[in-house]
C-alpha cells in the first residue's frame, strides 16, 4: 500500500464524523424549524436534561460551551428510551441547564424541535421550573 492511499483513507475516516456533526448541529439544511412553534423567551431560560446533554462535551458541542450545570431530579417521570413517561414512582436524574436565546436556538435544532421532540414547562423535584425536551405525540409532561 502507498502512502498516499493510507493519508486519504484516514483522512477520509476521521471526515466523515466531522461531516455528520457538521449536518446535525449546524448545517443550514438539516433542519428547518416548523411553522407555528412558540415564539422564543428572550431572557435566560432553565432547561433539564437527562441523556446525551450531560455529558460536557456535547454540550460544547451544540451550543458552544459547557456552562455550569446542576444536577436536578424530575420526580414523577421514569426515562424510557429517548424520552420521559409519567410513573408517579420514578424520578429521573440529569442536569439544569442555564442558557440564553441562542444556546437555546440551538438546543432547539440538536433536538430537532417540533419535528421529534416539543419543548414543555415541568416543575423540577427542587421546586424551580425548567424546559424539558419529550418526544411528540408523548404523555405531557404536566407544570404545577
Amino acid at each position: 500500500m502507498s502512502l498516499r492511499y493510507l493519508v486519504l483513507t484516514g483522512l477520509f475516516v476521521v471526515s466523515l464524523p466531522l461531516l455528520w456533526l457538521w449536518l446535525t448541529l449546524l448545517s443550514p439544511w438539516t433542519y428547518q424549524q416548523p411553522e407555528g412553534l412558540p415564539a422564543m423567551p428572550e431572557s435566560q431560560q432553565q432547561v433539564f436534561v437527562y441523556g446525551t446533554l450531560t455529558h460536557a462535551p456535547v454540550r460544547w458541542l451544540v451550543y458552544g460551551r459547557t456552562g455550569n450545570p446542576v444536577a436536578a431530579q424530575l420526580a414523577g417521570f421514569e426515562r424510557q428510551g429517548l424520552d420521559l413517561a409519567p410513573n408517579a414512582h420514578a424520578q429521573v436524574n440529569g442536569l439544569l441547564l442555564n442558557v440564553n436565546v441562542n444556546e437555546l436556538r440551538r438546543l432547539d435544532r440538536y433536538e430537532r424541535l417540533g419535528v421529534r421532540y416539543e419543548r414543555v414547562r415541568v416543575r423540577l423535584s427542587e421546586g424551580q421550573q425548567a424546559w424539558v425536551y419529550q418526544r411528540l405525540n408523548a404523555s405531557p409532561a404536566p407544570v404545577d
